[in-house]
């Protein structure tokens, strides 16, 4: 489904990797290896070369923002940008079905940003980017703050997400949770994709 050919920028690459449909990957590796430039590199956030395909389309013959629909990245600090929760939801009752799934308040969608912790920052993130419907999400450490309560419920989710089709690529420093969604594991050091255990 996801094939990345040579991508590289500075700080990252040349890195290949394929990634199936309803497969998820995990990059782990030291803070600052790379991990998360690899992510915005295919999400096409920053400038960079290489190739990279969905479904055998190339990147570069799809729009911005219809790749980024598709290819959607949530990031470990995520954006807000106006004062009320749902107005950053195009689907909001797709939205409300998703909250008691991670635990979330149902009134939730109308508060105001200011009042979200950390953490409910990104699970609000994580059903933003879901009820886009995209083919592949890409996850940058989606639990880091996270309590375990919370942690477990969006790894369920995410397995739900994987089990219906989707394809999921997430950094995590977690090898265990790596091992309970059944990721197949990259180490990534220097700004390349390296072999051996985490």
């Amino acid at each position: 489904m996801l094939s990345i050919r040579n991508l590289s920028r500075p700080g990252l690459g040349p890195v290949d990797l394929s990634l199936a449909g309803g497969e998820i990957a995990a990059l782990t590796g030291p803070s600052g290896a790379g991990k998360s430039l690899l992510l915005r590199a295919i999400a096409d956030l920053d400038p960079n070369e290489g190739e990279v395909r969905l479904d055998g389309e190339a990147r570069d013959d799809i729009p911005a923002p219809a790749w980024r629909r598709r290819v959607s990245y949530v990031a470990a600090e995520s954006g807000w940008w106006a004062d009320v929760v749902i107005s950053h939801f195009e689907n909001p009752a797709a939205a409300i079905r998703m909250l008691p799934d991670l635990g979330l308040d149902e009134g939730a969608l109308n508060w105001p940003v200011s009042r979200l912790s950390t953490g409910e920052k990104q699970r609000l993130a994580l059903i933003r980017s879901v009820t886009l419907k995209p083919k592949v999400m890409l996850l940058d450490e989606p639990t880091s703050g996270l309590d375990d309560d919370s942690k477990s419920r969006v790894e369920k989710v995410l397995n739900d997400l994987v089990a219906d089709g989707m394809s999921l690529l997430i950094v995590t420093h977690d090898n265990a949770q790596a091992k309970r969604l059944k990721a197949s594991v990259h180490r990534v050091e220097g700004g390349r994709l390296v072999e051996g255990p985490s």
